[in-house]
């Protein structure tokens, strides 16, 4: 179930092959099999044209609304409908009743996630509190939108990701505030690290970040299932229509990951050092959450799909809220805006990887 190629539950069975998850791998169609070049490249041409072209940031920054950059929201939203058009909404009760993963996300994305950030942030930048203050502030922000992605490439339950990502959705406009007190003020001063440093968000910009990123793409692609199944039945919307948008989901992450790294490439090629810094506790946690989700997901009896989708969900961030968020509070040349810019720098060719891990990883579950 690759961005590109609508499979159906039997013919993912098929191509799960021997243990081991190499025919899935083998399955995928060349566009998706070479995603990681395909990324890669996007991430270069974004570094290069922040470099090359004076005044692009700049000029790609102020095209925003709400704090929001409105060419990325553009980028994210052609990313996620395909993927969410696919979504069976008729089983969305089926993930509901799963206590085990409702339970395992929250706990994961809410309690663990930050706590595992703020840990890893004053172990590894005790001396640079403004970087410091960024990482935990992207701990916070839990990832709302290429999650999607990630999790349909590795074969993930769709409809899972879904509810997950929409109750991430509810709890960061809950409890992304409330969390930034607890981290950035309240919890270091009783650990006698220093005075506290406050987080000045807007309710209604984390809302707005929702809206825009999550809504929008779920609103279209519930409606195309809807409209697309009942003039055509289920089975041609799959076979005929479904392929016709997948790619798109890749052309839209490629086009957003080139104007993600547009906005911040001379930032980030002129502080090579600092990002190498930053980068090395993003590093530690994206494995820690990811491999501690997947291991959680086997050990409590979830299927792969769910164990894929609880992985991801666990490790991704929302890298957009964290810098528009960063920038807002601390200013665009912070410190704490850098770490908000490294982080998918980090993030986007870690979990990458980490979905041919995944796919690879498969065929274990397939052969218990």
């Amino acid at each position: 179930m690759s961005t590109t190629e609508e499979t159906t539950e039997e013919t993912a069975e098929e191509t799960a092959g021997p243990p081991g998850g190499g025919g899935v791998v083998r399955g995928l169609s060349t566009l998706d099999r070479f995603l990681a070049v395909w990324i890669l490249a996007a991430m270069a041409a974004g570094l290069g044209l922040g470099r090359a072209v004076p005044g692009l940031d700049d000029a790609l920054s102020r095209v925003e609304i709400g704090g929001i950059s409105l060419p990325i929201a553009v980028g994210l939203l052609i990313m996620m409908y395909p993927v969410l058009a696919k979504v069976r909404y008729d089983r969305l009760d089926a993930v509901t009743g799963d206590r085990r993963l409702m339970v395992s996300s929250l706990a994961l994305n809410w309690i663990l996630g930050p706590a595992v950030m703020f840990a890893l942030a004053w172990f590894f930048l005790p001396d640079l509190p403004e970087y410091r203050t960024g990482l935990i502030v992207v701990g916070l922000a839990r990832c709302i939108a290429m999650v999607i992605i990630w999790n349909d490439l590795a074969c993930g339950d769709r409809e899972a990701a879904a509810v997950l990502v929409a109750l991430n959705s509810v709890f960061q406009v809950l409890a992304f505030g409330l969390l930034g007190w607890f981290y950035l003020d309240l919890l270091p001063r009783w650990l006698n690290l220093g005075d506290g440093q406050g987080l000045d968000v807007s309710v209604w910009h984390i809302a707005l970040n929702v809206v825009v990123f999550l809504g929008v793409p779920l609103l279209a692609g519930f409606l195309t299932r809807r409209l697309g199944e009942k003039k055509l039945g289920r089975g041609p919307y799959e076979r005929n229509f479904l392929p016709r948008i997948g790619p798109w989901a890749l052309y839209g992450l490629l086009f957003t990951i080139v104007l993600l790294f547009a906005l911040q490439g001379r930032t980030i090629t002129s502080q090579p050092l600092d990002v190498a810094r930053i980068a090395l506790p993003l590093l530690v946690y994206f494995a820690l959450m990811w491999f501690g989700a997947f291991a959680l997901g086997k050990t409590i009896g979830l299927a792969y799909d769910r164990t894929a989708t609880l992985a991801f969900t666990a490790a991704g961030n929302n890298f957009e809220l964290a810098i528009a968020v960063a920038i807002a509070t601390f200013g665009v040349t912070s410190g704490q805006a850098l770490s908000g810019v490294v982080g998918p720098l980090i993030e986007v060719p870690v979990l990458v990887a980490l979905v041919y891990v995944s796919l690879a990883w498969r065929g274990k579950f397939a052969a218990r």
